[in-house]
């Protein structure tokens, strides 16, 4: 469960400091502590199911230290598939 969470900050971080103006940038506090975290553990369960479901690469354990790429991956994906449909991403010309 400390695992979940701790990769759930780490991945969540990662993702929102990649991806800028995204959809969560305009809570704070623990609004923001608490999104970073769900981002994260979704993400984690994302970059499992692409990983490990479809290319085969990696083990049986959604949640674990050792799958913090994935966990990145996942995270990025859902953070722009979140953002997109939220319509909050920042064009360029």
């Amino acid at each position: 469960m400390i695992g979940a969470l701790i990769l759930g900050i780490v991945a969540g971080a990662i993702a929102r400091l990649v991806i800028p103006g995204d959809a969560l940038e305009k809570l704070e506090g623990w609004k923001s502590w608490l999104a970073t975290i769900v981002l994260g553990l979704v993400g984690a369960f994302v970059g499992w199911l692409v990983f490990t479901g479809l290319l085969g690469i990696g083990d049986s354990d959604k949640f674990d230290l050792g799958g913090v790429v994935g966990a990145v991956v996942g995270s990025v994906l859902v953070l722009l598939g979140a953002s997109w449909a939220l319509g909050r991403t920042h064009r360029t010309a």
